[in-house]
């Protein structure tokens, strides 16, 4: 089995009873657990209007993280690159980089990262985005690179700054794209597992190396719900379980807090969709999401998984990523 790194994926979830002060503050310690833990990265992601999410002002969130922390790489898992103009983000990760030299990534997908009414208020063109996405991530290149000193347009700061990029993507279009890019890729299989096994087919077959990156680097975000029991574990998932509920009702509440019975809640048919969607979330004990881990990876054979969990309980959260350590750490010796 190949050997893996392991971060964190954080949506600063809003919780019910809580302000979003609390949210922002709640991932600023996870941020430090993590760092504390020898987790690789720490990633936020772009949404809008989502009373559940408060990580829209993303590279605000990530200033906010990076610098109550000091050694862990903090990033966009990631930045929706269509809502932005490129050297809005080129200047905004330039004073970043400036800021915490070699601990920031930039992680680009094309999604709106909301609903359509929404993605129009951001001015997005839906006719364009396919052909849009790739140009902007040459042009992010392009305002990075040290050559584009001579030009009309620069990014100051910016410019001449070593800022890895990472292509983001829930489908197989963007596989296609990292492969030709040369450029490592991250899968959402945290919410969109359908098409993750095919796109890494296409992104390792098709992989052109790059002066970026000489070979496939493979990220796979992943839900994990760990806890001392699996009886425990199982019952703090109910809170996932209701937030993919609300995803489904179109209903973007804060995030409730776990129940004793999920059929109380769900029908059968949401049941499945739901199950469907968190296929690739490892719920248990230690020894379970060991076990669990090592599956994947036996299959997958990933270069770093990403974790993404929604606990309600704080402290609960933060051991659940510790026994998500332990076990990636027990697989590494074995």
């Amino acid at each position: 089995m190949k050997n893996f790194e392991i971060s964190v994926l954080d949506l600063a979830p809003v919780k019910q009873g809580k302000s979003i002060h609390d949210t922002f503050q709640d991932s600023l310690s996870l941020a430090n657990h993590a760092e504390n833990l020898n987790y690789k990265r720490f990633w936020l992601a772009e949404h809008h209007n989502m009373e559940s999410i408060a990580s829209s002002a993303t590279s605000v969130l990530i200033c906010f993280i990076a610098n109550g922390t000091k050694t862990i790489r903090v990033g966009s898992g990631g930045i929706m690159l269509p809502n932005h103009s490129s050297l809005i983000i080129a200047e905004q990760f330039g004073t970043l980089e400036s800021l915490f030299p070699g601990r920031i990534d930039l992680g680009l997908g094309r999604a709106p990262g909301t609903d359509g009414l929404t993605a129009q208020a951001l001015g997005r063109n839906p006719a364009i985005i396919n052909e849009q996405f790739p140009r902007q991530i040459l042009e992010l290149q392009r305002y990075f690179s040290k050559e584009n000193s001579e030009a009309m347009v620069r990014a100051i700061p910016g410019e001449g700054l070593d800022i890895p990029l990472y292509i983001l993507g829930s489908s197989t279009d963007s596989a296609w794209l990292a492969a030709e890019l040369g450029l490592p890729y991250a899968f959402a299989g945290h919410f969109a597992p359908e098409q993750m096994e095919m796109a890494f087919k296409i992104y390792r077959e098709h992989f052109e190396p790059s002066k970026y990156l000489d070979k496939p680097y493979i990220i796979a975000c992943v839900n994990g719900v760990a806890a001392e029991t699996s009886e425990e574990a199982h019952k703090i998932s109910t809170t996932l379980f209701q937030a993919f509920i609300n995803i489904v009702r179109n209903d973007r509440k804060p995030f409730a807090p776990p129940v004793d019975d999920m059929d109380e809640i769900w029908s059968p048919m949401e049941k499945s969709m739901v199950l469907q969607k968190l296929r690739y979330t490892f719920i248990g004990d230690k020894a379970e999401v060991q076990e669990k881990l090592k599956d994947f990876q036996e299959r997958f054979q990933v270069d770093e998984l990403m974790i993404n969990s929604h606990i309600y309980d704080h402290q609960k959260r933060l051991r659940s990523y510790e026994i998500f350590r332990e076990a990636a750490d027990s697989l590494s010796k074995a």
